[in-house]
């Protein structure tokens, strides 16, 4: 197992191919859909196209990407969360979801803060971002309570969202992929 990060109740691991039953699970799930956006994975084999192009390409280029949150105990997936490198934004930004039966008990909390520290830390970054649609009432919460301040909206593939920013008291410079 890939550990990223590992809390009090979770592992964050990275994704591999054996994940696709989950991906197709959660990003079909209404509130993935809602609250973040259909990526019109209904298949494994659409699973496995958005790992390798997603997740599993994002490791190679930038040593980090969304992972496979796990429940220890049990190692039951319950969700991901991760650190994204978008063209359109000029810092990393922070990414979760859950699904359902795992919301509102503190693991998607767990999981960011944890994971923030840690790839924070590990790949030197002094910034990173969030962006929510405005009406996620529970993830703008979230990135409250973990220490995100709302900096204002932003534009992004078609829709206003909030954005967020996590800083560090060290001078911010833009995120650069080591060539």
């Amino acid at each position: 197992m890939n550990v990223v990060c590992e809390t009090e109740r979770l592992y964050i691991r990275q994704f591999n191919t054996q994940d696709t039953e989950f991906i197709v699970k959660l990003l079909n799930d209404e509130s993935f859909i809602r609250n973040i956006t259909d990526k019109k994975v209904r298949t494994n084999a659409d699973a496995l196209n958005y790992l390798i192009n997603g997740p599993l390409s994002s490791y190679q280029t930038f040593g980090f990407g969304l992972s496979l949150v796990l429940l220890k105990e049990t190692k039951t997936p319950i969700g991901m969360c991760g650190l994204l490198k978008r063209e359109e934004l000029d810092y990393p930004d922070l990414g979760y979801a859950l699904l359902p039966e795992f919301c509102g008990k503190g693991y998607a909390n767990e999981a960011s803060s944890s994971l923030i520290k840690e790839e924070m830390a590990s790949y030197s970054l002094n910034t990173v971002l969030a962006v929510t649609f405005l009406n996620n009432l529970r993830s703008n919460s979230l990135l409250n309570k973990i220490g995100f301040k709302l900096k204002g909206n932003i534009e992004l593939y078609g829709s206003q969202n909030n954005l967020y920013e996590y800083s560090c008291k060290t001078a911010n410079k833009p995120f650069k992929q080591d060539k």
